[in-house]
């Protein structure tokens, strides 16, 4: 799936993952090729996430919202 994460001075990550696993208010869930539609309020924590060459990175944020549609998954951040 196509991941971009943002925040209001950055991209930080712009490319394709396989998973992703956000901190939302609910509780941290992960996200996988084809999830279903979904948009999430996030809290402090870390958004991991495992590049598509197996890779894996962590942001560490202080809130946001996560969107997926259709393979895209945005996440805008505050750092």
């Amino acid at each position: 799936m196509k991941v971009e994460i943002i925040s209001p001075n950055a991209t930080l990550f712009e490319g394709e993952a396989t998973a992703v696993t956000v901190p939302s208010q609910m509780g941290p869930f992960t996200l996988l090729e084809h999830h279903a539609a979904i948009v999430a309020i996030l809290e402090a924590g870390k958004v991991s996430l495992t590049e598509a060459d197996g890779e894996p990175k962590e942001f560490a944020i202080k809130g946001g919202f996560v969107e997926n549609h259709n393979n895209l998954l945005t996440i805008c951040v505050e750092l």
